[in-house]
């Protein structure tokens, strides 16, 4: 039974304890393989994401800035689908509203996008499929601050998923020629005789090699082979009149590559196995590899022509896998966190409440928006003293959700722009109901704006979420009482057994479990749980936030 509740929680997100019995009912290849071969799982209940209808094709070539827009505006006359009003105040003012209203509107829509990811990783029939589109999206990672278009985000992260447990040289060469990846990474200003190194860099140092495998040189050239690469809005695309077809010297090979030949060539390299099959070991099973298991990790993903599925089916079944090092010593994500929390609460649905995307940012997980192309760290970078203490805060607003004063943070543009309109409601004049507080108005002010940012902020913040579709807002539904039920409890020591069997993978020392029955028994005023089956639900929510706030709910 450890065994199977140790897979369900590396290879998914931890599981119901009926779904760990069913588990570890298998014999231990037939268990693997309901996990690893999950292309066989039919996942067509899964709801598809509903996009809000916010883009609109004038779009697609979006101004890099603010200042761009304007500028463009004032060139051509129209920007984005506006037109300069010919006349009146603030000629600019609908080209600007229009450019805050796609800001607010891509990252809002980028929102509703994490959280139908989460839900679905809660969802799923196949939790390896999400739990490695989840480690590729921190391997290949890019971010809807730069991105500015949910739809590309959206069409990487079905990239991602689609070829997680595939060929990873196929994953790599999908995801170099991804909208996301190449605007991420510049390819747009990557040409013959002005090469852009951004992508020849990371694709070595983040993507395959890591730091110290190639030169200078080699970031150069690959650069050089990358040029006429781009996207044409959704799609690759390659022109020819931009790339450099000359000759170039690349990791120890002369040719005239392109952006293919290079990712072969790396492909070639023993060092490339080494870093993706340890990266992988260190995500599924520990922290912990010695060079020597290294090279033998990447022999065995390289020997396999990289398929990922083969290489994670050995793990899974290896003895590393099960021993005492590797149990119970990965501290979850944030992601982790809540998907699993959620999924072993018998949780069906994503709740609204708590925001999940408030939590990630807490805990240090944005989805869909990691920090750098670097995407996170792992381990010991997830837990502070701090960051402890949010994670029991997370606990508590799962087991007590604070319904009556949750506002929809969708909705809550910052104080600035509620500050300007509260003067606009209010009658103030735009120039006069922009201004700082307790800034003097010049009677000039107003005449002399062809635009005002904080006006535009405002309209745009407004359009956006007038057309946004919202998210579902409700609070975690699960009855406590019903589990220990369901577990044969009848005892207040075997109601807390039950919660630490169902939550924990690491065992509490037995003083803390003694504490958890004395405070469950005192709360319900008796041990016996038939004399308080009509109130004990909420001393076991009491005893499962305490729990949920130690360490030992932090380790998978």
């Amino acid at each position: 039974m450890q065994q199977a509740a140790h897979l369900i929680e590396r290879a998914g997100f931890g599981g119901r304890p009926d779904e760990v019995a069913r588990l570890a009912a298998l014999s231990p290849e037939a268990a693997v393989a309901s996990l690893v071969d999950y292309a066989a799982i039919d996942d067509g209940g899964l709801p598809s994401f509903e996009e809000s209808g916010l883009w609109d094709p004038s779009l697609k070539d979006f101004p890099v800035s603010r200042p761009a827009a304007t500028q463009l505006a004032e060139q051509t006359g129209s920007a984005m689908g506006v037109r300069v009003k010919p006349g009146g105040s603030r000629p600019l003012q609908p080209v600007t509203n229009r450019f805050f209203y796609w800001l607010r509107a891509t990252a809002l829509e980028t929102r509703r996008l994490a959280f139908w990811w989460l839900d679905r990783m809660l969802r799923t029939p196949r939790p390896l499929e999400e739990k490695l589109t989840l480690f590729w999206h921190g391997h290949f990672a890019t971010g809807e601050e730069k991105l500015r278009d949910y739809r590309k985000i959206a069409l990487q992260l079905e990239t991602l998923r689609r070829g997680a447990s595939g060929s990873f040289a196929d994953l790599l060469v999908a995801v170099s020629k991804d909208p996301a990846m190449l605007v991420y990474l510049d390819a747009s200003q990557n040409v013959r005789g002005a090469p852009n190194e951004n992508f020849g860099r990371e694709v070595m140092e983040l993507f395959t090699m890591g730091v110290g495998h190639y030169s200078e040189d080699d970031i150069r050239e690959a650069a050089r082979a990358f040029t006429g690469w781009g996207n044409d809005d959704l799609s690759f695309v390659f022109d020819r009149d931009k790339h450099d077809d000359g000759v170039k010297r690349f990791l120890g090979r002369e040719g005239r590559f392109d952006g293919d030949d290079i990712l072969a060539i790396i492909l070639e390299q023993p060092q490339t196995g080494i870093y993706i099959a340890t990266k992988l070991y260190r995500f599924f099973v520990r922290e912990e590899v010695s060079p020597a298991f290294a090279e033998r990790l990447g022999a065995l993903l390289r020997d396999g022509n990289y398929a990922i599925a083969p290489f994670l089916r050995t793990l899974f079944l290896s003895e590393d896998f099960y021993c005492e090092a590797s149990v119970g010593t990965h501290i979850k994500s944030p992601t982790e966190l809540i998907v699993s929390t959620y999924r072993k609460l018998g949780l069906t649905a994503l709740p609204g409440i708590p925001d999940p995307h408030t939590v990630g940012r807490t805990l240090g997980q944005v989805l869909l928006n990691p920090p750098t192309v670097a995407g996170w760290g792992e381990g010991r970078s997830w837990i502070t003293p701090g960051l402890l203490f949010e994670r029991a805060n997370f606990a508590r607003e799962v087991v007590f959700p604070n319904v009556i004063e949750f506002a929809d943070p969708n909705n809550d543009p910052g104080a600035e722009i509620r500050r300007v309109n509260r003067n606009i409601l209010e009658g103030m004049e735009i120039t006069a109901a922009t201004l700082e507080e307790g800034a003097a108005l010049s009677s000039a002010d107003g005449i002399r704006e062809t635009f005002n940012t904080r006006y535009a902020s405002l309209m745009g913040y407004q359009e956006a979420l007038r057309r946004l579709k919202p998210i579902p807002r409700a609070a975690a539904d699960f009855s406590l009482a019903r589990m220990v039920g369901e577990a044969g409890a009848s005892t207040a020591a075997e109601a807390v057994d039950a919660l630490l069997h169902r939550l924990l993978r690491v065992p509490l020392a037995e003083a803390a479990r003694s504490r958890l029955i004395a405070t469950l028994t005192e709360e319900l005023g008796t041990d016996r749980l038939a004399e308080a089956d009509t109130y004990m639900e909420h001393g076991l929510r009491l005893v499962a936030h305490l729990i949920m706030s130690s360490p030992q709910y932090q380790l998978a």
